[in-house]
């Protein structure tokens, strides 16, 4: 799992070195080659760091999102398993105290009556 993201850190690192290559090399204008070599993309330099940055946000939502899903499992996994433990514990004491009488239910107090 750290070497998932050791290598995440590196690509967004080399992502991050790719935009500054292409700002440095063209101050006016980017442009981006498009994959397996089917030309090539001019983009303002705002617009070109605008998408990297976006595409750098998204990468990092990716690298926080398994550990919040994780944590919310194992939340909802210790609810459900206390849960059981408490009915459980419920059916034990009421089979314990089930043949002892119940304790008597305090009595009220003598009404007042205003003469």
């Amino acid at each position: 799992m750290r070497l998932v993201g050791f290598i995440q850190v590196l690509l967004l690192l080399v992502l991050g070195a790719y935009l500054l290559l292409v700002a440095l090399e063209n101050p006016a204008l980017v442009r981006l080659p498009l994959p397996l070599g089917r030309g090539e993309l001019l983009l303002p330099v705002g617009t070109a760091v605008a998408l990297f940055a976006a595409l750098g946000a998204l990468y990092a939502a990716l690298l926080l999102l398994p550990p919040l899903w994780q944590a919310r499992w194992r939340r909802r996994r210790d609810a459900r398993e206390r849960a059981a433990l408490e009915g459980r514990l419920t059916a034990t004491l009421q089979a314990r105290l089930g043949s002892v009488a119940p304790a008597p239910e305090p009595a009220a107090p003598p009404a007042r009556v205003n003469a």
